[in-house]
């Protein structure tokens, strides 16, 4: 049985959603251990250099994850098709399920992507939506996140940023369902605080839902320099996975119902775009 000092295990703990949720954990308090694949990389020493504990094991192989998760609290999973596609996603997701079987693992936290569950024939979301469908069938009780469109996504248009101009393969009147790292982090914490009333749901997460020119507008703002929407035609994409969800978003675009999400968790206090602008870029 886990104590007060079983820490919460974090999967991609030197990465964008592992670092938030390893951070957010132990802003609330709670012991962490975060799992990396190689001790010595920069990010790996950051995290020792703040004392926080580390364990070597890697989702492709399987190899030192049953270790990795011995004695949790809790566990925070994802998986990712950009190293290797969408098959070798499926088989991290089944090497995570057997380590946490093995290791006895009291509650999981999977971060999926919202819509996964919506046949939407883009290549990740389908791939995540396997690692759940095998999730359900085991025997670990969990939480399934399905996290919008994080807004620092933008951060890798940065130079066309600086230039003015703010690229979106999107209609620039098509609002963008979108999610502050910050509010996952805070989000994935606060189901680890309460997993029986967790267990078994799927909860899609969205901070804002605002369109390219607004978007703009508050890069505008937020910067002090004017900046303009560039939309582009989804075709562009030589990615045929990224085509295909650009796609998507243009056309259908996710189903986060963000007022209700909103009003029932308000202790999230939801980032506002216009807000993580101000942060990431006044």
């Amino acid at each position: 049985m886990p104590t007060s000092e079983s820490p919460y295990v974090v999967l991609g703990a030197t990465g964008n959603q592992g670092g938030v949720v390893l951070h957010a954990l132990r802003d609330a308090g709670k012991p962490v251990r975060g799992v990396v694949r190689f001790l010595d990389s920069d990010r790996s020493l950051e995290l020792a250099d703040r004392s926080i504990p580390l364990a070597v094991a890697d989702i492709a192989t399987g190899n030192g994850l049953a270790d990795a998760f011995a004695g949790a609290a809790g566990v925070f999973a994802l998986t990712t098709p950009f190293e290797s596609g969408a098959d070798a996603e499926v088989g991290q997701g089944e090497n995570i399920i057997a380590a946490a079987e093995a290791a006895s693992v009291p509650y999981l936290v999977f971060s999926s992507v919202a819509d996964a569950d919506h046949n939407t024939g883009i290549s990740h979301f389908d791939s995540k939506y396997e690692v759940e469908k095998k999730l359900a069938a085991s025997s670990i009780p969990h939480t399934i996140v399905g996290p919008t469109y994080f807004y620092d996504n933008l951060l890798g248009s940065l130079d066309a940023l600086k230039a003015g101009v703010m690229p979106l393969a999107l209609p620039a009147e098509k609002a963008l369902q979108q999610l502050s790292r910050r509010d996952f982090g805070r989000f994935v914490a606060m189901l680890f605080d309460a997993p029986a009333d967790f267990t078994g749901r799927r909860i899609d997460l969205a901070s804002d839902e605002i369109t390219p020119n607004a978007m703009a507008a508050a890069l505008t703002a937020a910067t002090g320099q004017e900046v303009h929407a560039e939309s582009y035609d989804p075709e562009r994409i030589s990615s045929p996975d990224m085509q295909a969800m650009f796609t998507f978003l243009a056309t259908k675009g996710y189903s986060v119902d963000v007022a209700a999400l909103h009003a029932a968790y308000p202790q999230i206090e939801w980032e506002s775009f216009a807000d993580w602008a101000q942060h990431a870029l006044g």
